[in-house]
């Protein structure tokens, strides 16, 4: 019985070519076949690097059929690498119907981690980490983009966004009237690549700014909104529910719970929790 081969998923640059690893060089030039979102992109790419495996396109429109397609390759022995466009495949990109069909047939999935727009923004953004939501690319209607801002105005973590070069001003201004004027966001532009910006401030800061400069506008946008900030006071629900978990649980955990369910800001809870002792 032929041995399945194995479905590597290979991370590449988000824009700065430096940025690829070893061990995604390795990959994609020992596989039997590289299966890319783009096969020009992807060519471009390999070219860069001189590495002359075949490819094949797998993509949004393709992705149903190419899938049995790949899976009959890999149950056949062949090792596949895929990639998108740029960055880790499968966020926000294609590939999911193809890992979970590998995952149903006892297929190895291997990832091969490396850049991804979501992660290169958050960390040089300032904003908090510990929770954050990442929604993919804003939506391109204007009811449906301030119904989502809308939600977000309860929301105490950071909340992640993709958006594109034609549509950033359009969902600046949606977040303003939704979100209001002094709601602080970060903006990543052209990320690792020669334009590289970071801009952080309020809606109105960041419309003013990038409004005044039309190069500014040009590129592919990771937009990050700050959560709204936890209240330091700690109401007597908040207490007797404190109570009543820290009696069941590790304090850090109890301060958790308390803090998603009322909105209250953990550290103030972990501290009260203590002062009960």
């Amino acid at each position: 019985m032929t041995q399945a081969g194995k479905l590597y998923v290979v991370a590449t640059p988000i824009g700065n070519l430096d940025d690829i690893t070893q061990r995604a060089l390795a990959t994609l030039q020992q596989v039997d076949l590289i299966a890319a979102e783009d096969t020009r992109n992807a060519m471009r790419l390999l070219t860069h690097f001189s590495i002359k495996q075949k490819c094949m396109a797998y993509h949004d429109h393709n992705e149903n059929s190419q899938s049995g397609k790949l899976i009959d390759l890999l149950s056949n022995g062949q090792n596949i690498a895929l990639i998108s466009d740029a960055g880790t495949p499968l966020i926000n990109d294609p590939g999911y119907h193809l890992v979970k069909q590998c995952r149903e047939k006892g297929i190895q999935v291997v990832p091969i981690p490396g850049a991804c727009a979501v992660i290169t923004a958050l960390c040089a953004a300032g904003v908090a980490t510990d929770q954050f939501y990442f929604g993919g690319f804003v939506p391109p209607k204007k009811q449906a983009r301030q119904a989502l801002f809308q939600k977000l105005t309860e929301q105490t973590f950071t909340s992640v966004f993709y958006e594109s070069t034609h549509r950033i001003i359009a969902s600046l201004k949606d977040l303003q009237i939704s979100m209001g004027d002094e709601q602080n966001i970060v903006i990543g532009r052209e990320l690792t690549k020669t334009f590289e910006t970071f801009f952080a401030g309020t809606v109105t800061q960041t419309l003013d700014w990038i409004q005044a400069d039309h190069n500014q506008q040009k590129g592919e946008f990771v937009l990050i909104i700050e959560g709204v900030e936890q209240s330091q006071e700690i109401d007597q629900k908040s207490m007797d529910l404190l109570i009543k978990l820290k009696a069941y649980m590790p304090l850090k955990a109890a301060a958790g719970i308390v803090s998603e369910t009322y909105g209250v800001n953990k550290k103030a809870l972990y501290q009260a929790g203590i002062e009960l002792d």
